[in-house]
């Protein structure tokens, strides 16, 4: 078992989109297995994407809403409805904040063999998919808050990760 440890705001590669996978080989499903070890390897983890083990490839995998899996190269092909509830990240610890999602998703992507899958979800499974997908594009979540919200959470960043 192989539990990475996570890289924390402001750790560039959480910033910076990941790069699609070519090569669906050993290398890729160990990837897979990694990111597996590391989301079982604390309860309450609902998913962890590639970047947040340090590894900019665009693949996560999930534990939400009674359904688990993992998705390579990934993209959101469906959204429907709204949902509204605290989110947090396990790159921004101890933080969460209301933030706006759809409550129905669908992704499309691969498995670790490069055969296509799609998930679709609602309520949590859909917030996670979101979350991770965002991650994969350099996106957190609290780049999709707004107004008083924004604020609080900026207010909360800069005083939980500011340097001292």
């Amino acid at each position: 078992m192989t539990i990475r440890p996570i890289r924390i705001l402001g750790d560039p590669v959480l910033r910076t989109p990941a790069e699609p996978v070519t090569s669906f080989d050993a290398q890729l499903r160990g990837l897979v297995r990694d990111l597996l070890d590391t989301l079982t390897g604390e309860p309450g983890r609902a998913g962890v994407a590639a970047p947040q083990i340090g590894v900019p490839a665009r693949v996560f995998v999930y534990a939400a809403g009674g359904v688990s899996g993992h998705l390579v190269n990934p993209r959101i092909t469906a959204r429907a409805g709204v949902q509204d509830g605290d989110e947090g990240c396990l790159s921004v610890p101890g933080l969460a904040f209301p933030t706006p999602r759809a409550w129905e998703v669908s992704a499309e992507g691969f498995d670790e063999h490069g055969e296509p899958v799609t998930v679709t979800g609602t309520g949590f499974l859909a917030r996670a998919l979101q979350h991770e997908t965002d991650h994969l594009d350099g996106t957190l979540y609290f780049d999709h808050l707004t107004g008083e919200v924004r604020r609080q959470a900026v207010r909360a960043i800069r005083s939980t990760f500011s340097p001292r």
